[in-house]
């Protein structure tokens, strides 16, 4: 007998986790999301369109004020999207030891999705806050350049998380004994 106090927190987890994939799979790997688009070019976790994959990466952009160390250096910090992905993948797994067998599969479920929302708030509020600078930046010098929807569904990602670490320590004080048949 399943444990359905574990479920919607796992439910939770699962689409943070498919939300975090897609957000690591972005530009370079697949050009359709990504957090910046300036002309033919999409910038996303692990690089640009056309560049190798790559953790860290100088923006290949006209402008005297974006290659700066500090820009250079926030995008370091991207790689937080995957070990998201990867905690958020934990929490999975052991929600579904929560929702088919015991209690403490839930707890710890609870204690992944933490992880993995800290994680992913960190790499929102940087990521977003980067863009965004760049884009202003770019916009000041007149190179069009627009957000993509990558920060969006990192935020999705992120309140997946909330609502999943919310409901997993709530499902830990559901109905977990097994009832007996009436014989």
């Amino acid at each position: 007998m399943a444990a359905t106090g574990a479920l919607p927190g796992l439910f939770f987890c699962f689409c943070a986790m498919v939300l975090l994939i897609f957000v690591s799979v972005s530009a370079p790997t697949w050009d359709t999301i990504s957090f910046l688009d300036v002309g033919d070019l999409s910038f996303g976790v692990l690089g640009y369109t056309g560049s190798v994959t790559q953790i860290g990466y100088y923006f290949p952009l006209p402008g005297s004020n974006i290659n700066t160390g500090i820009l250079h250096n926030l995008t370091y910090v991207l790689i937080l999207y995957p070990i998201a992905a990867g905690l958020s993948g934990i929490a999975v797994l052991f929600g579904i030891c929560g929702a088919s067998y015991h209690r403490a599969g839930t707890v710890f479920m609870s204690l992944a999705a933490a992880l993995a929302m800290l994680c992913t708030l960190v790499a929102w509020v940087i990521s977003t806050s980067l863009f965004a600078v760049v884009k202003e930046r770019l916009e000041s010098e007149g190179i069009p350049a627009s957000l993509g929807n990558a920060n969006w569904i990192g935020l999705g990602a992120l309140v997946a998380l909330l609502l999943g670490f919310c409901t997993a320590a709530c499902g830990i004080f559901g109905h977990y004994r097994r009832t007996r048949g009436l014989y």
